[in-house]
């Protein structure tokens, strides 16, 4: 299917109206026949309903498309090649959506990371790990562009193709300063992704909308650190309406942010502690054979950090993490100089789960010497435990 340019002015006039959903926008359009005809048949059916409807006016709807492509943004329409079809088959996909950049990554198999804003150093190292193993592997990497652990996922798979999902219009990049890491997406041949009109500011019941976005682009979904209440669970309680696998990381019982992946896996996600436990799920759904991760050598391939054992971090998982440089070739942002926060960035880093020194210094973006002083005074205050190896952990 391909819509005229009249054909794609009513259809987002339709799903611009009052009250009209991509379920009842789907409903109008096969009980009329088309959405022009549905327009002019909305305001005698809320006449019959007694309550007016506000139609989106021809005017409005010109606007907006004129604000999308002066953005290099293009309105796909459900059907048509660009549209992504893992997306299409969700019962509340988007009629219209807004793709800025290669429209192509959208139809290549997708796994989707996402995870706590507020995210340790050790779930931002197994992200970067992972979106950067998972990207080898010729998946894209999905995520919502917030900050934690979805910036870091899509920063990992910049050279291998990432796509973002916004909350609000393109022209509203939310948080703000990720328009610099959407830039960098684009320049990449990744694509960006919006559901809602040019100029709308993403409010809070915007967010479950993109995650249902982000769930339905991908055959799976991986939830890194996830508090009770998280938005990330409302993307893998998606994804498994959506008939998607669900994946989980498990972390530390006495960390708040693992409390909803370890439910995930209580609950029966796939537990998920190397790119080869996704692959092994996903390969045969995209025609390959499935990996065998146990005939790998473990000392081949980078392991997470241990989560729960705090009293052997010297082990080889440890040895691999010490032995990263400093300033990540994934991440190149250079080291900050110490500021004032300092100290409360590093606290928001650590957890229960051990850190090696100079993979918090990395992920924190400051110098190693700056860390081992703020690590000295935490530890002086009894706030942090020091394990061997160098690693470090909250009390």
């Amino acid at each position: 299917m391909q819509l005229s340019d009249a054909q794609r002015l009513d259809w987002l006039r339709l799903i611009r109206s009052e009250g009209v959903g991509p379920r009842t926008f789907r409903g109008l359009v096969n009980r009329f026949g088309g959405a022009g005809a549905a327009l002019k048949a909305l305001p005698g059916l809320a006449k019959a309903r007694g309550k007016p409807i506000r139609v989106a006016t021809r005017a409005e709807a010109e606007r907006e498309m004129a604000a999308a492509a002066r953005l290099g943004a293009r309105l796909v329409a459900m059907g048509e090649p660009d549209y992504p079809l893992p997306l299409q088959a969700t019962a509340d996909a988007p009629p219209l959506i807004a793709i800025r950049g290669d429209a192509a990554c959208l139809n290549r198999p997708s796994v989707a990371i996402v995870g706590s804003r507020n995210a340790s150093a050790a779930g931002l190292t197994f992200t970067e790990r992972l979106s950067h193993a998972l990207g080898a592997e010729g998946l894209v990497i999905v995520s919502g562009l917030a900050r934690g652990i979805d910036a870091r996922a899509h920063k990992a798979a910049l050279g291998t193709g990432t796509v973002a999902v916004l909350a609000g219009g393109h022209d509203r990049i939310y948080p703000s300063e990720h328009e610099e890491l959407v830039a960098r997406i684009l320049e990449n041949g990744g694509a960006v992704v919006a559901e809602m009109p040019m100029g709308w500011e993403p409010r809070g019941r915007d967010f479950p909308r993109r995650n249902r976005i982000i769930s339905g682009l991908c055959l799976g979904t991986v939830v890194v650190e996830a508090a009770r209440r998280s938005g990330s669970l409302i993307t893998a309680r998606f994804a498994l309406e959506q008939g998607r696998e669900v994946f989980a990381v498990p972390g530390s019982p006495l960390d708040p942010r693992a409390e909803g992946t370890n439910d995930l896996i209580r609950d029966g996600a796939t537990l998920c502690a190397a790119p080869e436990h996704v692959m092994a799920v996903l390969s045969p759904l995209i025609g390959r054979p499935a990996p065998d991760a146990g005939a790998e050598d473990a000392a081949d391939r980078p392991e997470p950090a241990l989560y729960w054992d705090e009293t052997d971090f010297s082990a080889e998982p440890v040895t691999a993490m010490a032995a990263e440089p400093a300033q990540s070739p994934i991440d190149a942002d250079p080291p900050r100089p110490a500021a004032a926060d300092d100290r409360a960035l590093l606290l928001g880093l650590l957890g229960p789960s051990p850190v090696p020194a100079d993979a918090l210094a990395r992920q924190a973006g400051l110098s190693a010497r700056v860390v081992q002083g703020l690590l000295m005074e935490l530890e002086l205050d009894g706030t942090i435990w020091r394990h061997p190896g160098g690693a470090v952990s909250l009390r």
